[in-house]
């Protein structure tokens, strides 16, 4: 790791919210708290790494405890834009606010979306309502198969997702859809994302499976973010995961698929040790929302949070000296709910620079811009977005 400059990397944790924001009921998300009734749920959880940082000092965890003098500075981010999505967390990180949400579809697509859906692909469609997709694809699987007809469903969020089993409609004809659909749905039905959702099946058990090869088609940045500003300045970013499809593939060189939680992780950490340059390194981890909190599965969400715990000495490991780390989320999904839609909630703020032996509170964030501009700060161009407060130098005073 010798011969590179210092490097900021930001962590995001899909869904791990840490309490109801003050407007949480309009959302239908009060008393929500991810990360605290996930560990509730099941007894309590160990993250001691986590915990060394702070991550306790946050909210109350069952089995993490508050520390008097964590290692690195904490704190929680209030979401300033409308909305509890993902394109929307991840865009207001990058010093872009939403004051309008994208607009949702509770009682399913209106007639002139689908029909010119059907026009345009040729295939007519199953479904076209609000489901879980795990759900949706057992009660219209079989007749998905007999007739090749896509299935088309939404959610709470702002998604147009496609599935699709890969023996029907093969993989690349499946991503050829939804760029058609992407392309359709602007103006009034101008989604935050369109979703191929592939699956195979049935399994032994009878039941169709999605896969790992997922795609999301996020509208394109209305304005500059972050990662625009760091590209006009020369610096390289990086993502792990989604997110480049979360910003369209602007002011992002790559963005390797991730098959779960782990594969990203080792993604990430592949890109900490490269020595090529020090370019800004923006990672997502998408199985807390996708595979535990959409499911209610908060027994899958304890163990994936103490998985990622258990490895972060080695990401601490793979930071050079000078290096920055923030670790945050895009919004709730409390599995412990009703609901398994997102929750507007909090997200937890960790920040660390390599080298500075302790932290100190962060306080309450007013806007998830707060980490982008500190992202600038850090490479000397604070102030380029102009939507946030950095708090770099109190990550640097320790």
């Amino acid at each position: 790791m010798a011969g590179r400059e210092p490097r900021a990397i930001v962590l995001v944790l899909d869904s791990v919210g840490v309490g109801a924001l003050p407007d949480a009921a309009l959302y239908g998300d009060e008393g929500t708290n991810t990360l605290a009734h996930t560990a509730s749920a099941v007894g309590g959880v160990s993250m001691p790494h986590l915990g060394a940082m702070g991550l306790g000092n946050i909210t109350d965890i069952l089995g993490v405890e508050p520390v008097e003098n964590p290692s690195a500075c904490w704190g929680k981010n209030l979401e300033a834009s409308a909305g509890k999505d993902t394109t929307t967390g991840h865009w207001e990180m990058m010093g872009l606010k939403l004051m309008t949400a994208f607009p949702t579809y509770p009682d399913g697509f209106p007639p002139e979306v689908m029909d010119e859906f059907t026009r345009l692909t040729g295939l007519g469609w199953l479904g076209n309502y609000p489901a879980s997709g795990t759900v949706i694809i057992q009660e219209l699987g079989d007749e998905h198969v007999a007739t090749g007809k896509p299935i088309i469903y939404t959610s709470a969020d702002s998604v147009f997702q496609i599935a699709a089993h890969e023996d029907v409609i093969s993989i690349d004809r499946l991503y050829e859809i939804c760029t058609i659909a992407r392309k359709m749905l602007v103006g009034e039905h101008g989604v935050g994302r369109v979703i191929a959702r592939p699956f195979i099946g049935p399994d032994d058990s009878g039941a169709y499976v999605r896969t790992h090869r997922r795609r999301d088609y996020a509208v394109e940045p209305f304005e500059p973010t972050v990662l625009d500003r760091l590209a006009e300045g020369g610096v390289a970013s990086y993502g792990i995961g989604k997110i480049g499809e979360i910003f369209a593939w602007r002011g992002i060189c790559e963005s390797p698929h991730s098959e779960n939680n782990m594969h990203g992780f080792d993604n990430l950490l592949a890109r900490v040790r490269d020595t090529s340059d020090n370019g800004f390194v923006f990672a997502n981890l998408v199985d807390f929302d996708m595979i535990w909190g959409h499911r209610n599965d908060y027994k899958g969400y304890a163990t994936g949070l103490e998985q990622v715990d258990a490895r972060m000495p080695e990401l601490l490991d793979a930071m050079n000296p000078g290096d920055l780390f923030i670790l945050t989320a895009d919004h709730g999904c409390d599995p412990t709910t009703d609901s398994t839609d997102h929750s507007r909630e909090y997200t937890p703020l960790i920040a660390y620079m390599k080298g500075v032996p302790s932290g100190d509170s962060l306080g309450i964030r007013e806007t998830f811009s707060d980490i982008g501009e500190t992202v600038l700060d850090f490479y000397g161009m604070a102030g380029r977005c102009g939507e946030g407060t950095s708090f770099l130098s109190k990550v640097r005073a320790g």
